[in-house]
C-alpha cells in the first residue's frame, strides 16, 4: 500500500512529498470528477465557449479576412526595405540623437519599423537587428516598450487624421506629441529609471544591416516567412488568448473586468467604445469607427481614443504576439518580453489620458 503521513513540510504520499503543482492537479481531478456527477455539460460548455471565441478572429480576420495577408505583405515589405538600405540609413539619422540619450541606436528602429508597417514585422526584422547592434537585455527591453507607443498600422493612422480633423483638433500637433514624441521621451525615462544597463554606440562601432542577398530570394524568402511568422507564432498566440478570453466569459469572470476596463477608460477621457474596441480587438476597426462619430463626440474623447490606438494594442499582440516573436530573435524569454509589453502599453493608456485631459483643450 501507498504510504501516506504529513510532515512539516506538507503532505507526503508514497515516499514522496506532494509538490504545490500536483496538489492543485489533484484539485482539478476533483473537480472535473465532481462535474462530470453533478453537472456534466459544464466542461463540453467550457471547450465550446473557449472555441467560440477564439474562432470568428482566427478563421474570419486571420484567415480569410485582409488582416492575414497584411501581415505577410507587411513582412514583404520590411525585407525590401531593409535590402535597399533603410536600416542604415535609419542608424545614421538615430546614432546623434541616442548618444544624448545614452542608448543603442538600434533601440528606436522597431519603432520605426512599426509605424512604416506591421509590430509582428517589426519584432520579426527589428529584433535580430538589435541582437546584431549589440544591444543589452535592457535595451531590448526598451525597444519593445517604445514600439509599442506607436501605432502599428498606417490606416489607423489615417483614420485617426479624418477623426482628429473631425472634431476640430490640430491633427499635426497631436501626432507630433502622441506618434513621434515617444520616440525619444520613452526610451530616456525608461534608461532613467528601470533599466539602466545602455550605452550608446557610434557608427563606426556598428555593423551594416543590409543584407547582400539577391533581389529575388529576399521577395521569396520574405513571404515564406510572413507566412511561417502568421501561421506558426500569431495565430497561436492568438488562439491562446482569445480562447482565455472565452473560458473566463464562460464562467462568469469576464464581464466584470470588461466593465472595469470601461470604466477607466472614462475616467481617462478615452471614448469608452472605440477605446475598447482598441483593447481587445482592433484599433484599426476602432478609428475607423471613431471618424464617423467623431464630429459629435467631445474633442478629449476623439484624442484620448485616437492616442489609445495609436499603440501596440490589443491584447492578443502585448499577451500573445510580442512575447512570441521576440523570444524568438532576441535575447529576451517570453517572460521579459511581455514584462516589456505591459509597461509599454500601461504607458501608452496613461499617456492617452494625460493628453486628453490636459492637452487637448490647447489644441482645439
Amino acid at each position: 500500500m501507498s504510504e501516506v503521513r504529513v510532515e512539516n513540510a506538507g503532505v507526503v504520499i508514497g515516499g514522496r512529498k506532494l509538490s504545490g503543482v500536483e496538489i492543485f492537479g489533484l484539485g482539478l481531478v476533483v473537480l472535473s470528477l465532481a462535474l462530470l456527477v453533478l453537472k456534466p455539460g459544464a466542461i463540453a460548455g467550457l471547450f465550446n465557449a473557449m472555441v467560440d471565441r477564439a474562432f470568428p478572429i482566427i478563421v474570419k480576420v486571420f484567415l480569410t479576412g485582409n488582416v492575414g495577408v497584411a501581415i505577410i505583405c507587411s513582412v514583404l515589405m520590411g525585407r525590401i526595405l531593409e535590402r535597399c538600405g533603410f536600416t542604415d540609413a535609419l542608424m545614421r539619422i538615430f546614432v546623434p540623437i541616442t548618444r544624448v540619450l545614452g542608448v543603442n541606436p538600434a533601440v528606436i528602429v522597431p519603432s520605426v519599423y512599426n509605424i512604416l508597417g506591421d509590430i509582428n514585422a517589426a519584432g520579426r526584422i527589428a529584433g535580430p537587428i538589435l541582437v546584431k547592434a549589440g544591444a543589452t537585455k535592457d535595451e531590448q527591453k526598451i525597444a519593445i516598450a517604445t514600439m509599442v507607443q506607436s501605432q502599428q498600422s498606417f490606416s489607423t493612422f489615417m483614420f485617426g487624421l479624418i477623426a482628429l480633423t473631425a472634431a476640430g483638433v490640430k491633427a499635426y500637433a497631436v501626432v507630433f506629441i502622441a506618434v513621434f514624441g515617444p520616440l525619444v521621451v520613452v526610451p530616456l525615462l525608461l534608461r532613467l529609471t528601470i533599466w539602466r544597463n545602455t550605452r550608446p554606440v557610434s557608427i563606426q562601432d556598428l555593423p551594416r544591416f543590409t543584407p547582400d542577398k539577391a533581389i529575388l530570394p529576399t521577395l521569396f524568402g520574405a513571404a515564406r516567412e510572413g507566412a511561417e511568422l502568421l501561421f506558426l507564432l500569431i495565430i497561436p498566440a492568438i488562439g491562446v488568448i482569445f480562447a482565455l478570453i472565452g473560458a473566463l466569459d464562460y464562467v462568469g469572470v469576464w464581464k466584470p473586468i470588461e466593465s472595469g476596463i470601461t470604466a477607466m477608460l472614462q475616467a481617462l477621457s478615452i471614448d469608452p467604445k472605440t477605446g475598447t474596441v482598441a483593447i481587445l480587438a482592433s484599433p484599426t476597426l476602432a478609428m475607423a469607427q471613431l471618424k464617423d462619430v467623431a464630429a459629435g463626440l467631445d474633442p478629449r474623447l476623439v484624442v484620448g481614443s485616437f492616442v489609445l490606438s495609436a499603440s501596440g494594442f490589443p491584447f492578443s499582440v502585448i499577451f500573445g504576439q510580442i512575447p512570441a516573436i521576440w523570444s524568438e530573435c532576441t535575447d529576451l524569454n517570453e517572460k521579459e518580453a511581455m514584462g516589456a509589453a505591459v509597461l509599454g502599453a500601461a504607458m501608452r493608456v496613461l499617456t492617452a489620458g494625460a493628453i486628453a485631459i490636459f492637452v487637448t483643450p490647447l489644441l482645439i
